[in-house]
């Protein structure tokens, strides 16, 4: 990770508001910033981790004159104590990204592991790995982490998701509906997809993922073959100007007597209003898709 950040970048990272983090600094003096050769002050990696251990205290009911008054060592000590006791989903985000800061691997597994056995596998990775997840991508397009760092992560949380989805005992439910997941020939943005997976198998449904950049001949030749009710996709990646319409389109006139249960940034943070084939149904996120899906159980 980056060795210099701004109090903006501190704020993004942790959470604390920047004028909070002034007044901890003037006030208690738990942050001592450098400054560059033009005086601009700026944060070390050291600054970050004790901002994150002392948000965690600060989160878990510590007054932040009482945490000012700890050393670094003691800091550290009172904040593994929640970090190991799994009691609050929202420290263990935080306890990810210590873990990123280090590429530690071994805590970075355990994390995970840990928060699914202590608050199920689904509440951990909607309420701790996907908002870490997302900070880990506001991170990268900021530049405080290297294309390598954001793959190596996402990878190891995407080997988590595949291990989940091999734990599921197969015990398909009496109204089971088959399901096909895939993401379009641009797109490789998977972790979602692979979580919907995931939900949908756990329901006892039929499921085959495809999995990333399927050509558009292929889903419908696989859609013809296997007659499935819905296909999933998850679109994240901005298509090529004039190549979206053009992929709605031919979902809704090569493949329209299939369903389609979608999602993505794409349909939600576009400045224009998309419309989508009367055999789309679009998904605001995974307790939505849990929801649409309930009724087929």
């Amino acid at each position: 990770m980056s060795s210099k950040y701004s109090i903006k970048d501190l704020e993004r990272l942790t959470g604390i508001k920047a004028h909070t983090l002034r007044i901890w600094e003037q006030r208690y003096e738990i942050l001592r910033p450098e400054r560059t050769d033009t005086n601009i002050r700026f944060y070390n990696n050291d600054d970050l981790r004790r901002i994150l251990n002392i948000s965690l205290l600060n989160n878990n009911g510590y007054k932040i004159s009482a945490i000012a008054k700890l050393n670094e060592a003691d800091v550290f000590q009172e904040a593994e104590k929640f970090l190991n006791n799994y009691t609050k989903e929202s420290d263990q985000i935080e306890n990810l990204m210590l873990c990123l800061m280090d590429l530690n691997e071994e805590r970075f597994e355990k994390v995970i592991s840990n928060s699914a056995h202590k608050f199920g596998f689904e509440n951990a990775i909607e309420k701790i790995v996907f908002p870490f997840v997302k900070h880990l991508g506001n991170m990268w397009q900021a530049g405080m982490i290297s294309p390598a760092q954001e793959h190596y992560i996402s990878n190891l949380i995407r080997q988590k998701l595949i291990v989940g989805i091999d734990s599921i005992k197969t015990n398909q439910s009496i109204n089971k509906k088959t399901f096909v997941f895939f993401l379009p020939s641009h797109e490789l943005h998977e972790m979602g997809l692979l979580y919907t997976y995931y939900l949908t198998k756990a329901r006892g449904h039929q499921c085959l993922y495809l999995g990333q950049s399927v050509p558009f001949e292929d889903l419908v030749s696989i859609s013809k073959q296997v007659k499935p009710d819905y296909l999933v996709t998850i679109l994240t990646a901005p298509f090529p100007e004039g190549e979206m319409t053009t992929f709605l389109n031919n979902c809704g006139e090569k493949i329209g007597e299939t369903k389609f249960l979608a999602s993505g940034r794409v349909f939600f943070n576009s400045p224009e209003q998309i419309e989508v084939p009367k055999n789309f149904k679009v998904f605001k996120d995974f307790q939505d898709y849990k929801t649409i899906t309930a009724q087929f159980v």
